[in-house]
């Protein structure tokens, strides 16, 4: 993403802040009915108006932190952090099947960390990111989070990562170098911002077809907000 464009994505962020922190809270109330209604009524009878958040969707080529094609129908934006249990077990659980979707091209998938959790957080996000730069983005995340689980911060060691890397067939010497090169430092923290100024108070939050998901939903929710949003879309 170019420095012009960076900056106006951020641009549009700050004022729809509340915006955005009022559909999170929406969403929750949604979720709460959804699971208390069992069959009574119809899910679209059920929700009020949601705030269209389609804009965190960056659509970029370049990204290395992605899944799906670029003009995929829906898209699913992840604020995550590798210090995060619940993330680690999202992941885990429902990721798979929405990259099943990505892989029939029917979702866009764009991961971006918060690191709420500090400095191990971080390194982690640089790790992941790094190790996209060689086109190995989802193997080294899935390494981060083995088995629905986060990484201790020994693990999350720069020496730590490198070694995880160089198991992964990464080229170790690259891989250090884009781990720790300013450019990826401000990639990252700028993702970081986005999530910040997003509203995002917490990990996991998602924005799927342009609808907040907050927490670690069962996978179910993602399911059905996914099939709605692809039946809009067509």
């Amino acid at each position: 993403m170019s420095q012009t464009a960076a900056q106006r994505f951020r641009s549009w962020l700050v004022p729809i802040g509340i915006i955005v922190i009022a559909g999170l809270l929406i969403t929750i109330v949604v979720l709460q009915v959804r699971g208390g209604a069992g069959a009574q009524g119809s899910a679209a009878a059920q929700q009020p108006q949601q705030p269209d958040l389609t804009f965190v969707e960056t659509r970029d080529d370049a990204d290395v932190q992605t899944a799906g094609p670029v003009d995929a129908p829906v898209a699913l934006v992840i604020y995550s952090d590798y210090q995060c249990p619940f993330c680690a077990k999202w992941s885990n659980d429902t990721l798979p099947t929405m990259m099943e979707y990505a892989d029939r091209g029917d979702l866009r998938i764009e991961w971006r960390d918060v690191n709420q959790y500090g400095a191990d957080s971080e390194r982690g996000a640089l790790a992941a990111h790094a190790a996209g730069k060689q086109g190995k983005f989802w193997e080294f995340h899935n390494a981060l989070f083995p088995d629905g689980e986060h990484l201790t911060p020994e693990q999350l060691a720069e020496g730590s990562l490198i070694e995880l890397a160089a198991t992964l067939g990464l080229d170790a010497e690259q891989f250090a170098a884009d781990l720790t090169s300013p450019e990826t430092l401000e990639l990252v923290q700028q993702y970081a911002r986005g999530g910040q100024e997003l509203g995002v108070s917490g990990t996991p939050t998602f924005v799927l077809g342009g609808e907040p998901i907050v927490g670690a939903q069962p996978e179910s929710v993602f399911i059905e907000t996914f099939e709605r949003a692809l039946a809009e879309a067509r």
